[in-house]
């Protein structure tokens, strides 16, 4: 069996799959690899990687965290982590934000697939948060950028009392010393910070609660947060 990588890791949380939900990681598996011959999705194509680097790694926060209500998915790309999290979690509220049109196109493909509802809306965080007033009880965001730049990015659409939620490797420790003042401005404290092994690395969970409104200023446009960070 093609998941078996994925079954053995869930069991580990007391996570059973389903047949209805084990079929629709093999249809995303094969789209994304499909896609992935066209267009630039991922550079894991092998099948067990995928369901190892992909599914098993957007999947931990569930193991850590009770992820009920709304997410928003900052830059998903191919989906990551929030397709994997709607397939564990079907009452889960997803929102993917994605500034790229093909990647757009491949999630609208995918969904359908799937027969998934989730809402999926092509702008950059900077620009969608000036046409919705909308808030979400988690934000995340995985491989898009370093930690004081995704606060910035990410904070303002959670709720006050919600949480950010970042998918960090073995260097979370130095990103959190460089995120001090973005988490002081932005007022968020962080609340918790899991650990596990992904596959011969550090894969690091950091809930970070969002304490206060945040400043109408943020975020800021991209190239004044890239260039100076919070």
């Amino acid at each position: 069996m093609e998941a078996k990588g994925l079954i053995e890791s869930l069991v580990k949380h007391n996570i059973t799959l389903s047949d209805k939900q084990l079929e629709q990681f093999k249809d995303y598996r094969e789209l994304l690899q499909e896609y992935n011959k066209v267009m630039n999705l991922t550079a894991i194509i092998e099948t067990d990687e995928i369901y190892i680097k992909h599914f098993y790694d957007s999947i931990i926060p569930a193991t850590f965290i009770d992820l009920a209500g709304s997410l928003l998915d900052v830059g998903a790309g191919a989906g990551f982590p929030s397709i994997p999290l709607k397939i564990l979690l079907p009452e889960l509220d997803v929102t993917i934000l994605e500034p790229n049109n093909k990647r757009v196109k491949f999630l609208n493909v995918l969904c359908k697939k799937l027969d998934i509802n989730v809402n999926i809306v092509e702008e950059r965080a900077e620009d969608f948060i000036k046409q919705s007033n909308v808030r979400y009880d988690f934000v995340t965001a995985r491989a898009v950028a370093n930690l004081p730049i995704l606060l910035e990015l990410c904070v303002p659409f959670a709720k006050v009392n919600g949480y950010f939620i970042g998918l960090k490797g073995s260097k979370y420790e130095e990103e959190l010393k460089e995120s001090q003042n973005a988490l002081k401005e932005l007022s968020c404290l962080v609340k918790e910070i899991y650990t596990i092994d992904l596959d011969d690395a550090l894969r690091s969970i950091i809930l970070i609660e969002k304490t206060k409104k945040t400043k109408l200023k943020y975020p800021r446009n991209y190239g004044q947060i890239k260039k100076k960070p919070l």
